[in-house]
Order: C-alpha cells, then sequence, then structure tokens
C-alpha cells in the first residue's frame, strides 16, 4: 500500500462510515449473530457497539493496521472479544465449514477479487451457517447506474478500490451462497452512493 491508502483512506473511511444514520442500519445486520463470527472488513470497529449479547467472540479480518488502532478503544470497551486473525478477504484464515457465521458491512465494494471473498466466504460456512451483510452497490435505476459507472474509476482512485457498480446480489450467489433475505433502498445522501443491500445468505 502507498501513503494515501495506508495512512489516509483508513481515517477518511472512519469519518464517512461513522455518520449516525447508518447506526440504525448497523445494528439490523448484527442482530442476529450469535455466537463466534468471523467479521471480513473489520476495519476501525464500527460494528463493535452493535454486537448483541449472544455474540461470544469475534474474529476479524481486515487489511489496513491504521483501522486497528483507530478501533483500539472501541475493542478495549467491548464486553465480546476481538482477535485480528488475518488482512486479507480474499483468503480466510479459517478452516472449510468451521464458521457459524460471517459478517460484512460495506466492504465487498472494495475488495479485488470479490468473487474470490465470496467464494472463501462460502468455504469457510458451516452448511446452514450465515452470512449476514449490507453492502452499497449497482442501483436499478439506469439513470443513477449510468453514473455509478462513470464515477467508479475515480471513486476507486480515492477511497480504497471503492466500486460503486457491484451488483451485489448476483455476487452473492453466484458464491453458491442462498438469499434467504434482501432488502434493497436507498440511504440517505447522493444516490450514486446510497443504493443498498441488506440481507442474509446461507449455505445449503
Amino acid at each position: 500500500m502507498g501513503f494515501y491508502d495506508d495512512q489516509v483512506v483508513p481515517r477518511l473511511i472512519d469519518r464517512v462510515m461513522s455518520r449516525r444514520e447508518l447506526a440504525p442500519i448497523r445494528a439490523r445486520v448484527a442482530a442476529s449473530l450469535v455466537g463466534d463470527v468471523l467479521e471480513v472488513g473489520f476495519g476501525s470497529g464500527l460494528n463493535v457497539p452493535h454486537y448483541p449479547r449472544a455474540v461470544t467472540g469475534v474474529r476479524a479480518v481486515d487489511p489496513a493496521i491504521v483501522g486497528r488502532r483507530l478501533a483500539a478503544d472501541r475493542v478495549a470497551t467491548s464486553p465480546v472479544p476481538v482477535e485480528y486473525v488475518g488482512l486479507d478477504g480474499q483468503s480466510l484464515p479459517a478452516e472449510s465449514a468451521s464458521v457459524e457465521h460471517v459478517l460484512t458491512t460495506w466492504t465487498l465494494c472494495s475488495i479485488p477479487d470479490v468473487d474470490r471473498a465470496l467464494s472463501e466466504i462460502h468455504r469457510v460456512l458451516r452448511p446452514g451457517g450465515r452470512f449476514h451483510f449490507v453492502e452499497h452497490g449497482h442501483s436499478p435505476d439506469r439513470k443513477v447506474a449510468v453514473w455509478q459507472n462513470r464515477l467508479t474509476p475515480l471513486q476507486r482512485r480515492v477511497a480504497g478500490g471503492c466500486h460503486l457498480n457491484r451488483p451485489i446480489d448476483q455476487l452473492v450467489l453466484n458464491s453458491g451462497l442462498e438469499l434467504i433475505r434482501l432488502d434493497n433502498y436507498y440511504a440517505k445522501g447522493p444516490r450514486t452512493f446510497g443504493y443498498m443491500y441488506e440481507g442474509i445468505a446461507t449455505k445449503a
């Protein structure tokens, strides 16, 4: 990573993604987590306050070392123990069929090989295990989608590889996971950045 991606982007993402209106979304996505959770894209730990009591531990995967420093206070005060176990969502440090729950929040947009990352999530989940997610991505509104396609090259450069136009539902299905709940909506703010995919997928 260069200086900008290593030092600036994690701080920028922490500021942008700590907006108050995103907290209820994080809480909904985390609400049904139980037991041991693998969180891919842990970042600065913005989900930590939303882990339910039923969660017994979180294994965190994230490439940003600066993010760990930003997360330090949240992790230190969390009743749920957090262990950093890896850096790369494209190669998860877990045995096949060993994980009950995987969590991502606004993560799949920036993983270079998103198909590989989702294949890894499928691999590590136990049969019946669940993938809980909220991601932004491709809008069905043609005018919005045109601007998403236009702006994605710039967005990738300034926001750590973030794509505005990934069809999250199709990517999840392509991995072999089955969607059992999916809600689509626009979050507050510019529609180009705010078409959301919030749901749960399971491994058969």
